[in-house]
């Protein structure tokens, strides 16, 4: 006979360990209605002792010839080790040392500053000088050209330190800590694949769901507009929710996402932690950010780039942010004296650092309401955080900043005349602008020069940790040398996890950062990472003990050099005089921000640093050095499919980006559209190609075909058809013949006939003086049948989708223009199906 009070002390006992109390199991004895809750109770509750093994182990069940005879056992989760804690990178774009309020900027960044506050400040974090060199080195614990990142993955080249494609060799943290039971999350700018490799054609195992992140929200490349973004959703391409009228930005959208990432896995498995990999659009151009934000600063850089580093020098000596015995660099060759500046031009000036100003404290704003989250749902106090730019301030605005980026990208000479007509709209989705270089020096005081250079104002970046759980220290300043490379190392040390050696099958190469975890709690610790060398652009520099070598490329300034940017290539014997006589030496403990020269009376140090650069050089794959610069985007590169001359595109597709699109900049080319009219006509967009950045497009509006080339956003030439377009099928093409030849340095394309075609019948011709050289434009891509994003042109609003029906595209680039015939067209269309 059964024993009932056996049996009830048995499920006391199973209720104690499920979490029930044993008098709910009693209050009604032995009823069916407690039995019943009692059994589906206990299995729910009760499956932490489910047995569970190691796969590849052997099985510790028992299986017998019934499930009566048998005992289950199931391979064992990945689980975090209990409390470990979240992991949150925020990644901030072209933010300089003097920029964030709590690095002494007048710019307010309270929920930035709120992080320094209660957490460390570091003032000797360094990066490479660049973005996509910076994050792999974030990201992996290896040095940029062993990620074979010398540079952005768009001027990618053929060596094993440039290729752009991070070996599998070098993990990402992403990889590691999902090995360790995490959930990982990837938002915003990536910028760490092949530019080649982000279409829908893949390979997708460059893309961060092939890198270890579980999801991911963002835009693949190096830039979009803040308006209408370029947005990747896991592995596919997807529309903003909104548009800008409607109140749309993308930083508060990643904010959004970010969020709903964490609380999806979080109400199911409030234990597990993540990681997190927030990369910011911003601060990069565009300098996108709502008008009453930009507003806020009205009138507070009316004095200028110089009052702005003296004000943010005296601060930062205030707030121990740099020794007192700092010097200020000089004022810059490059840089406008303020004072001698148009009333005008200082407006523009000012408005340009107001819209910067506006968009950063914005962005602070948005970055605080996922602190905030974490906050509320009580995960702030155990999430290891870590704060970094990738670069210093950008100077890519030029000496008068810019309303349109791409300009920059394609040699093309600021117009001020236009600039100043933009100052009302500066910041809103109509331009691209970027503010002028006398900013971005101002923006790394007490530093010297910007991005692309590998004096301290490219490279020295501002740093925050935060852990309240893990780290006693708060609101302390750490001085130690650190750089990009040691944030996995450090995060691998705080978290007790040491480096895999094979991921998914593949043997991983050394970390080559260093542990800065010790100086958390030990202001006094002294640095780990005693040598680093630096290269951008054959800009170079090697630090080693407090000691730092600089070999500048074209020169100190542009001004000293006579040269610009990427104007000079470096030669066999440019490097030999460079070695000679083109390198510098400073003593950082004496003068930090680089001002004092050592390089004639200490000549025995310099010649040690500059042999030890080349010794980095050798070991981290750093050679052969490129200096050019914009020059590098019309490279060859490898493409997906084998070189052709007709490209064949459909409308429901994805957006074709730049980088594998067909090629029509600078050579004869057409663009053949079969289509059909419904009754009653149709209008829209045949086929689109960039921004309002820069591009072309086809389309048909009020019956008529037209053509716009936009030149950079400055200019739109615009051809129009004489003849109305037919109902039923029709072939709609257009034509370009060149003139004359392209002028790259010059910012200018090939000139050239432009013709439209409506069923072979020649309707329309217009001269285009000048094209686009080399970029068509920033984001965007290449679409059929609709202009999602900016218009291309502004004589139509997007998406501006096609109403009538197109069957398909033929971009043909052979350089044979052709004929107005029934015959050509249709052995254009045979070529095309053979090619494919």
């Amino acid at each position: 006979m059964r024993n009932d009070d056996s049996d009830r002390k048995s499920e006391a006992s199973s209720a104690k360990r499920a979490g029930i109390k044993r008098r709910d199991l009693l209050l009604s004895g032995s009823s069916l209605l407690a039995a019943s809750a009692v059994a589906t109770a206990l299995p729910k509750l009760g499956r932490a002792e489910v047995l569970e093994y190691k796969p590849g182990t052997k099985f510790p069940g028992r299986m017998g010839r019934t499930i009566e005879e048998s005992s289950p056992a199931f391979p064992a989760s990945v689980r975090a080790r209990p409390g470990a804690p979240n992991v949150l990178f925020i990644v901030l774009d072209d933010t300089g040392f003097g920029q964030l309020g709590c690095y002494g900027s007048p710019i307010n960044t309270p929920n930035i500053d709120k992080l320094a506050k209660n957490g460390l400040l570091y003032t000797n974090m360094h990066t490479t000088a660049l973005c996509s060199p910076s994050r792999s080195c974030i990201i992996t614990g290896r040095n940029h050209h062993s990620n074979a990142m010398a540079a952005i993955t768009e001027i990618s080249e053929g060596y094993p330190g440039a290729n752009g494609a991070i070996p599998f060799e070098n993990g990402f943290l992403s990889e590691i800590l999902l090995g360790q039971g995490y959930n990982t999350y990837a938002l915003g700018k990536w910028h760490l694949t092949p530019a080649e490799q982000i279409s829908a054609a893949g390979p997708y195992d460059r893309w961060p769901l092939g890198r270890g992140f579980e999801r991911y929200y963002g835009f693949l490349g190096g830039d979009t507009s803040q308006y209408y973004p370029d947005l990747v959703y896991d592995h596919r391409q997807v529309q903003p929710a909104k548009t800008p009228e409607e109140g749309y930005h993308l930083t508060p959208d990643l904010v959004d996402r970010a969020i709903g990432f964490i609380g999806d896995s979080k109400q199911l498995a409030p234990d597990k932690p993540f990681f997190m990999y927030f990369a910011t659009g911003a601060m990069h151009a565009p300098h996108h950010v709502p008008k009453d934000w930009a507003d806020r600063y009205k009138g507070k850089f009316d004095d200028g780039w110089d009052a702005y580093r003296e004000k943010v020098f005296l601060r930062q000596k205030e707030l121990g942010i740099i020794p007192q015995n700092t010097i200020l660099s000089r004022h810059d060759p490059d840089v406008q004296d303020w004072s001698r500046l148009p009333a005008d031009e200082r407006r523009l000036y000012a408005r340009m650092m107001e819209v910067f100003a506006g968009y950063l404290e914005h962005t602070d704003h948005h970055v605080g309401r996922l602190l905030d989250y974490l906050a509320a749902t009580g995960e702030l106090d155990n999430t290891l955080i870590l704060l970094i730019s990738d670069n210093g301030a950008s100077a890519e605005g030029g000496p008068t900043g810019s309303t349109n980026e791409n300009k920059f990208f394609n040699n093309v000479p600021e117009d001020l005349q236009q600039n100043l007509a933009a100052l009302e709209d500066l910041g809103g989705p109509k331009f691209y602008n970027h503010y002028a270089w006398g900013w971005a020096n101002a923006g790394d005081t007490p530093f010297k020069r910007w991005k692309r250079e590998t004096y301290r104002g490219g490279v020295s970046d501002p740093f925050l940790v935060h852990w309240p759980r893990g780290i006693k220290a708060k609101g302390e300043i750490r001085h130690q040398f650190a750089h990009a490379i040691d944030m996995v190392p450090t995060v691998l040390d705080a978290l007790g996890v040491e480096p895999p050696t094979v991921i998914r099958g593949v043997t991983q190469s050394p970390i080559e950062g260093v542990s800065f975890a010790h100086t958390f709690d030990n202001a006094a610790a002294p640095s780990r990472h005693r040598t680093q060398y630096f290269e951008m652009f054959g800009h170079r520099a090697i630090y080693q003990d407090g000691w730092r070598a600089v070999c500048p490329f074209p020169g100190t300034s542009f001004t000293e050099a006579k040269a610009s940017f990427g104007q000079i290539t470096l030669t066999e014997d440019k490097l030999r005089e460079l070695d000679r006589t083109g390198w510098e030496l400073y003593n950082l403990n004496e003068d930090p921000a680089e001002t004092k020269n050592l390089a004639d009376t200490n000549r025995a140090k310099l010649i040690e640093m500059i042999a030890l650069w080349y010794v980095e050089a050798g070991k981290y794959n750093v050679l052969p050095l490129d200096s050019r610069g914009t020059a590098r985007f019309a490279d060859e590169r490898p493409q997906l499919s084998k070189p052709r001359q007709i490209y064949v595109y459909y409308p429901g597709t994805q957006t074709v980006p730049e980088n594998v699109a067909v090629k029509v900049l600078n050579r004869a080319h057409s663009i053949t559209a079969e289509a059909e009219i419904l009754r009653g006509g149709a209008s829209g967009v045949v086929i689109c190609h960039g921004s309002n950045s820069g591009g072309y497009t086809l389309f048909v509006k009020d019956a008529k075909l037209h053509y716009v080339h936009n030149y950079v956003g400055a200019q739109e030439f615009h051809v129009q058809s004489n003849d109305t377009v037919p109902e039923g099928k029709v072939t709609l093409r257009y034509q370009f013949e060149p003139t004359g030849k392209p002028d790259i340095a010059k910012g200018k394309g090939a000139p050239g006939r432009a013709q439209l075609f409506i069923n072979d019948k020649p309707v329309g011709q217009a001269v285009l003086p000048v094209t686009v050289p080399l970029l068509i434009g920033i984001g965007g891509g290449l679409t059929v049948g609709r202009n999602p994003g900016s218009p291309v042109s502004q004589l139509y609003r997007p998406p501006f989708a096609f109403t009538g029906t197109i069957f398909k595209v033929t971009v043909n680039v052979s350089g044979q223009m052709l004929q107005d015939s029934t015959e050509e067209r249709n052995a254009t269309a045979k070529r095309a199906l053979q090619e494919q």
